[in-house]
């Protein structure tokens, strides 16, 4: 953005958060709205918490039940990224996630010196055999039905609608334009232009000056959030064909959508796709740069070339 921008960055949900606005006196207000934010998403659809909303509805699957607006909006835009992508972005892999030892917070997993000694089950129980899919999970209005068998774990999506929410917020109460970054997740309102760094592993060094505009950004990567457990090395990103951790040409993808939730949506599935991403990004008419697991980049749709170094 033109001029000065002022920027207050901080650490949680096991990444950095940032906000930034072009004057130091609307930074309190938009952090505050930030932070306000990303607890209300935590209390309903955190998957690590047994008091949260989403916790109790996986812990009690058939049945309907009553859920916040907030937890059905996210709900809902989870569904939507699973049926836009024909379920390659899926939210019912909350089971096969806790089974394969994702079910606490990725810095709790990193710390246990044995995976087979901390493994809970009681957050989401352990994937089942099912016939039930996406499809079968209904939402009408508030009222949530996961079926048996399944668990819900929104985190392809949630981050995004947070990011989203948060910065649509923060320039509305503000007046002015206003970037969110959750980690990975980007999402800019209010108009103007925003310099933004891409990079593949958060805190790491940057891949890439962007210039971004309102809209979404989002980065997908298997090198992050990775874990041990039975002595194999996992990461949280899996192929709902499969059940098991994307394994594919590519390491991470970076989207640029009208939205955070839509470019996350896209990172995903491109990561999910592998090699079928190039041309399902650019059905889509999505900017994408892509990352081979030997560090090749492919730009995709009109993503910027890099400077040569």
């Amino acid at each position: 953005m033109t001029g000065t921008v002022t920027t207050a960055s901080w650490s949680a949900w096991s990444c950095t958060v940032s906000v930034s606005v072009p004057d130091a006196a609307a930074l309190p207000t938009a952090r505050n709205i930030v932070e306000a934010d990303m607890r209300a998403m935590d209390d309903a659809a955190s998957r690590f918490r047994t008091d949260s909303e989403l916790s109790r509805v996986n812990a009690a699957p058939g049945r309907p039940h009553q859920v916040s607006a907030l937890l059905a909006e996210a709900v809902g835009t989870a569904v939507e990224a699973a049926r836009i992508t024909d379920g390659l972005v899926d939210p019912t892999l909350g089971g096969r996630l806790a089974d394969l030892g994702y079910d606490r917070d990725i810095r709790l997993i990193r710390d246990s010196r044995d995976r087979r000694d901390v493994r809970r089950r009681d957050r989401v129980a352990p994937a089942q055999p099912t016939t039930a899919t996406w499809r079968d999970v209904v939402l009408d209005d508030r009222s949530l039905t996961v079926p048996v068998g399944l668990g819900l774990d929104l985190g392809a999506t949630a981050k995004a609608l947070t990011a989203d929410r948060a910065a649509d917020r923060a320039s509305r109460r503000t007046g002015l334009p206003v970037l969110v970054a959750v980690g990975g997740d980007v999402a800019a309102r209010g108009g103007g232009s925003w310099d933004v760094l891409v990079s593949e592993l958060p805190g790491g060094p940057a891949d890439q000056l962007l210039t971004t505009y309102d809209g979404g950004l989002a980065t997908s990567s298997t090198l992050a959030r990775r874990w041990v457990t039975d002595g194999e090395e996992a990461h949280h990103l899996l192929d709902p064909r499969t059940g098991c951790p994307v394994d594919g040409p590519w390491r991470t993808a970076t989207v640029a959508a009208a939205s955070c939730v839509a470019a996350n949506t896209a990172s995903t599935a491109a990561l999910v796709l592998g090699r079928a991403a190039e041309v399902w990004l650019s059905v889509h008419g999505l900017p994408a740069r892509l990352v081979g697991r030997d560090g090749t980049v492919l730009p995709l749709g009109g993503w910027p070339e890099e400077a040569a170094g």
